[in-house]
């Protein structure tokens, strides 16, 4: 038997309508639908093993995910990257200790990957009971570390690109700290959905060091990719480097001042604040940020939209609507910057 994601197939219908009322307690009864037909499409689909055993696993992993941070949804997290070579008698530990506290006292969690080096700083300075750890099984250097061991949120993982899904969907800042290639292609992979609007724009930090880490790197971006063509300038708005923690919490805080988060419903782009925006105030953005907007377009207020009924705890919240031209995404990013400064 073919089997289609509309409800027409019959008997197979009827049992997962009866497995609902025997499981109990099913939300979204038509998204888990999807899923157990897409299990039973792949059983049909697919007889390679390891196939198989690898969307079992991504299946789970996932579930375990939302599991372990459902509980923490209200509080913001801030995910750090770094290497997991630092020794904690270096500098860059103590510096990733006293960021990390830094957050901890105001309020932030901190989501690392669990294992030695900056990862363990930014779960000591934390805190064990603000922490999340998110590990990846590997044949060296990546046990837990003492902080997260036996902690609830210490999740292990199988597939490195599970772990970077749960770095990036749980977090509202991400922090980088010098490192090795596991850090850059953690830090590549943040650039890039950012810079494709595959995430939610959140602000990006890269902590330096004395030697220039990240500067050396930004020579490096400017000569290599603006120089050639392959970024644009306003790719810069994405990333902050400091050497100060202070101004990367700052930089962090600032991000949220009145900006909250933004949704796309029916090709509108609806940005959530904090605070109402007078008409001068739209209107000095309509003026300074005309490239965001598709030709002709306006920033207006809107109410909710029916769409957004799905996140009832942000429907109070005041919210601008405009056209999004889907190119300029590091240019939303000083857009959302804008916003923060009325």
């Amino acid at each position: 038997m073919e089997l289609s994601f509309a409800r027409t197939n019959g008997e197979i219908d009827r049992i997962i309508d009866e497995l609902f009322q025997k499981a109990d307690n099913i939300h979204h009864h038509h998204l888990v639908r999807e899923m157990i037909i897409s299990a039973l499409k792949a059983g049909q689909e697919t007889d390679y093993l390891a196939d198989l055993k690898l969307l079992n696993n991504t299946m789970k992993e996932m579930r375990y995910t939302s599991k372990v941070f459902a509980p923490y949804r209200q509080r913001k997290k801030v995910t750090i990257f770094g290497s997991a070579r630092t020794d904690p008698n270096e500098p860059m530990y103590r510096k990733c200790v006293s960021f990390s506290r830094l957050l901890a006292e105001r309020g932030y969690m901190t989501i690392t990957g669990g294992g030695p080096g900056i990862m363990q700083a930014g779960n000591e300075g934390a805190g064990s009971e603000n922490s999340f750890a998110v590990n990846i099984r590997l044949p060296f250097e990546q046990a837990p570390n003492r902080v997260m061991l036996r902690n609830p949120r210490l999740i292990t993982y199988k597939y490195f690109f599970t772990r970077k899904v749960a770095f990036v969907k749980e977090s509202d800042a991400i922090a980088v700290f010098p490192g090795g290639f596991g850090t850059l292609d953690e830090a590549m992979e943040v650039f890039t959905l950012i810079q494709t609007g595959k995430t939610s724009p959140r602000p990006l930090v890269l902590i330096d060091d004395e030697s220039g880490y990240w500067d050396m790197w930004f020579e490096f971006i400017k000569a290599a990719m603006l120089g050639r063509g392959f970024i644009s300038a306003d790719d810069f708005a994405i990333f902050t480097i400091t050497r100060d923690i202070e101004e990367g919490v700052r930089v962090i805080e600032e991000f949220y001042r009145n900006y909250h988060s933004l949704r796309f419903v029916e090709g509108k782009l609806i940005i959530r604040l904090n605070k109402e925006l007078s008409d001068a105030d739209i209107d000095q953005l309509q003026s300074e940020f005309p490239e965001v907007l598709r030709p002709g377009g306006r920033i207006v207020r809107t109410p909710p939209l029916p769409e957004e009924t799905d996140e009832p705890d942000l429907l109070h919240l005041p919210r601008l609507a405009l056209q999004f031209d889907h190119q300029h995404y590091g240019l939303l990013i000083a857009f959302i910057g804008r916003i923060n400064k009325f």
